[in-house]
């Protein structure tokens, strides 16, 4: 006696070619249009976008404001470069003096402070980051160093020393204009924001959830795995033949 065949227009149950009972057409549970799990439709990214570009123009345009409290601390805790004049060429007045080099490093410890707190501000107001938060924040820190450099030459002392030698007469000292030398000085307060913002994102940043790793129902149930052949008897190794001699 021999089995019935399977009729034609009823598939076998261990067909792997056969379709899935929930499969639906584009658009529907289980077709090629639907999203997987844990995506977003289109809008939404596009909102969250948007929303990341605001926050970091946000972040861009007060980091820069804030380029004039840096200014006015540069032109007060900046030290002057003593000038003199007799009348026919201008003169350090302190040849041996550091006051030159002295304004560069002010400027660089100001601009330093200046990006630890914008970045530390940042950081507690938008723990969310982000990149386009980053490039905000040190875009910012570059304006507001270009500002501040600025405004500190303009209300600093007169640029035309020959103009202000002539004014002051023969052999009175004043001060020399308030200079950047070293344009490089720019970088330090976005270089020093995104060092702060980076490490107290590794830090005390939000962490993404850990993966649950799956396990396989015959070891939850302490059976064998799927697809495994049948345990050996007594639950230990084959037992290996003896070779042929």
């Amino acid at each position: 006696m021999t089995a019935p065949l399977t009729p034609p227009h009823q598939p076998s149950s261990n067909d792997p070619w056969q379709t899935p009972p929930k499969w639906g057409g584009p658009g529907r549970p289980g077709g090629p249009g639907a999203f997987h799990s844990g995506a977003l439709p289109a809008s939404q990214e596009e909102r969250n976008l948007r929303s990341d570009l605001l926050r970091a123009a946000v972040v861009t345009v007060l980091v820069t404001v804030a380029g004039i409290g840096l200014g006015l601390l540069w032109l007060w805790l900046a030290p002057r470069v003593p000038l003199i004049s007799d009348s026919t060429a201008v003169f350090l007045s302190d040849s041996e003096g550091e006051e030159a080099i002295g304004a560069d490093g002010t400027f660089v410890l100001l601009a330093l402070a200046f990006g630890a707190l914008s970045a530390a501000l940042v950081f507690l107001f938008q723990r969310r980051g982000g990149i386009a938060l980053v490039v905000g924040l040190a875009l910012g820190g570059l304006l507001g160093s270009l500002l501040a450099w600025r405004l500190g030459v303009w209300l600093g002392p007169d640029q035309d020393v020959v103009a202000h030698a002539r004014a002051v007469g023969k052999g009175v000292v004043f001060d020399a204009p308030l200079q950047l030398r070293a344009k490089g000085a720019l970088l330090a307060w976005p270089l020093g924001a995104m060092a702060v913002h980076l490490g107290l994102t590794a830090l005390f940043g939000p962490r993404d959830p850990e993966p649950e790793w799956g396990v396989f129902p015959g070891w939850a149930a302490g059976g064998p795995v799927p697809g495994a052949g049948p345990s050996p008897a007594g639950g230990g190794v084959p037992p290996v033949p003896p070779a042929e001699s």
